[in-house]
């Protein structure tokens, strides 16, 4: 009979089954379902790199997609993801590629619960805390290849713990990992630095604790972690372009420029949605890591608060802030209440923190009973299911959302409309070379690396249409100009005579040059086309827009976003 309890007990849904759910949900609940993953272009370019790897068999070193530099040095140095989703993408589309990304923030879900919960032995302030960072970590949910950098995070988190718990063997596996996470996104270097903020809490050990043998004991621990780091570095070397690599992610890195434009590398603002939990998981990290400095336990405390000070700084540092604080956080707050239960507080205090804990103590015993994971598998797959879907709609679409990018304007016109070199913002940059690559040339795209500082600068200035944005554009010379509505620059150019207005939908607008070819849009009414061609007058947003910029108050066209 026990037996027999035993085995339907296996098939019972267990809170790891929540965690690894916790992000489908989240999406599909909080946020805007399968289109919130593709609220940045950046996939598109990254899918059809994927595409052309694929079809040349190499890995590019020169520029595909622009007009502006093409043929120039160009690193791609997410090139594996590229390959896998690209790979995807052909097969099954863009939902195969939002379900793939999906599918990495559950396991990311699914291994912070288990982290934590080992960390605190309390399954049930482990599911909370991991409520927390994966809610902060929304911030950055996009699918592109950051996603495998927070993966990682927690693969070298995990075995990291279990070195400091005496289990140093597992170094071993750091150097080949790194092999797979540098090929997969620029973010490797972050597992390096995990590996020497434990090298930097053993010397702190070594040098603060009195004399003793312990003392030895950190300083060989110190040099075991010091030796993994040089390997692991050594091993990103392993990688289509080698040293220069490195070399081209410190120049990006160390300019100024891109810090202060690009919206990812600046500071979160707190009237986000997702900065209420960043703001708890700071104030209970600032107690975990005191807890942990008094407790000796230097390198956890050196995670939280250096991590802390990071996503203070940029936004896109806030969801490996909080996976590497969760089980500290989680771990601390155990301690909190176990210390509670013998505090000299209010009888209902205690009776209280005694009560949870009891209950807690059940929970964590069922659940760390082996289980079936079932219900991961089922819930997932019917999500993606429904996705791939050719009925799917709303959150369950896979689509780039068309109020947000110009997909109305490239189905009205056709694509043979835009062969050539279009000009448009950074983000619609991307946007146009996931639907019209190879046939069209962009000016700018989510490339920041690529382009640096000097064009980043000329596209503000045509952006905010400063005196010389004619010249501008007449040196480059673009063929066609596709702007978003509301922008400065596209309510000038309905008063240019070098410019001709072809489409004007609302959400984008569509310049040509006057005089040129007129090319032949069969439309079968300009309605069902959803193309509304409207007088410069009659635009309200874009007359604002224009007597904007003839105060000089323009705003740029887009906010250039991150790269890779």
């Amino acid at each position: 009979m026990r037996s027999r309890s035993h085995s339907l007990a296996a098939w019972l849904p267990s809170l790891g089954d929540l965690a690894f759910l916790m992000p489908a949900v989240f999406l599909f609940v909080k946020l805007d379902g399968a289109r919130f993953l593709l609220g940045d272009g950046d996939t598109g370019w990254h899918i059809r790199t994927g595409e052309w790897i694929l079809a040349h068999g190499r890995v590019p070193d020169r520029d595909l997609f622009s007009f502006t530099k093409a043929g120039e040095t160009w690193y791609a140095w997410e090139w594996l993801w590229d390959v896998i989703f690209g790979w995807l993408h052909l097969h099954w589309g863009m939902a195969a590629v939002v379900w793939a990304s999906l599918l990495v923030l559950c396991i990311c879900g699914w291994l912070l619960y288990r982290m934590t919960r080992e960390r605190a032995g309390d399954s049930l302030i482990a599911i909370a805390v991991t409520f927390l960072a994966l809610a902060a970590s929304s911030i950055h949910w996009l699918a592109r290849p950051h996603l495998f950098t927070l993966l990682f995070v927690l693969v070298f988190y995990a075995v990291l713990q279990r070195v400091a718990e005496g289990r140093t063997r597992l170094l071993a596996w750091l150097p080949p990992l790194t092999i797979l996470w540098t090929n997969l996104h620029g973010g490797f270097f972050v597992g390096i630095l995990l590996i020497g903020t434990y090298a930097a809490g053993e010397l702190l050990a070594r040098l603060l604790r009195p004399e003793g043998a312990e003392r030895h004991v950190h300083a060989r621990e110190f040099r075991l972690y010091a030796a993994t780091a040089v390997a692991c570095g050594l091993a990103s070397l392993v990688n289509p372009y080698g040293w220069r690599l490195h070399a081209h992610i410190v120049r990006y890195l160390a300019e100024s420029y891109h810090r202060e434009n690009i919206i990812e590398f600046l500071s979160i603002s707190f009237h986000h949605p997702a900065a209420i939990y960043f703001e708890i998981l700071l104030a209970a990290g600032a107690v975990a890591a005191l807890l942990a400095l008094l407790r000796g336990r230097y390198a956890e405390a050196l995670l939280v608060l250096g991590w802390a000070h990071l996503a203070l700084l940029a936004a896109r540092n806030i969801p490996i802030y909080a996976f590497l604080s969760a089980p500290v956080i989680a771990a601390a707050a155990k301690e909190a209440l176990d210390g509670l239960r013998k505090a000299d507080v209010a009888g209902w205090l205690r009776r209280a923190a005694s009560g949870f804990a009891g209950f807690a103590s059940e929970i964590t015993a069922m659940d760390r009973a082996a289980r079936a994971p079932w219900l991961s598998v089922l819930g997932l797959g019917v999500v993606g299911a429904l996705m791939a879907s050719p009925a799917a709609q709303g959150k369950l679409r896979a689509e780039y959302d068309p109020k947000r990018y110009p997909a109305a304007a490239v189905d009205a016109l056709g694509e043979e409309f835009f062969t050539g070199k279009v000009f448009s913002d950074d983000e619609w940059g991307d946007y146009l070379i996931y639907r019209l690559f190879p046939k069209t040339r962009v000016y700018i795209d989510g490339r920041s690396d690529f382009y640096g500082a000097e064009l980043g600068k000329e596209y503000w200035a045509l952006a905010q249409v400063r005196w010389d944005w004619q010249s501008t554009l007449e040196r480059r010379a673009p063929d066609l100009i596709v702007l978003r509505a509301e922008t400065p620059l596209a309510s000038l150019l309905k008063g240019s005579g070098r410019w001709q207005l072809v489409y004007d939908d609302g959400i984008a607008i569509v310049f040509r040059r006057a005089g040129a070819e007129a090319r032949q849009v069969q439309v079968a009414s300009r309605e069902a086309a959803g193309v509304i061609v409207r007088s410069r007058n009659h635009n309200p947003a874009a007359r604002g827009a224009r007597q904007e910029a003839q105060r000089g108050l323009a705003p740029p066209l887009a906010a250039l976003h991150g790269s890779p």
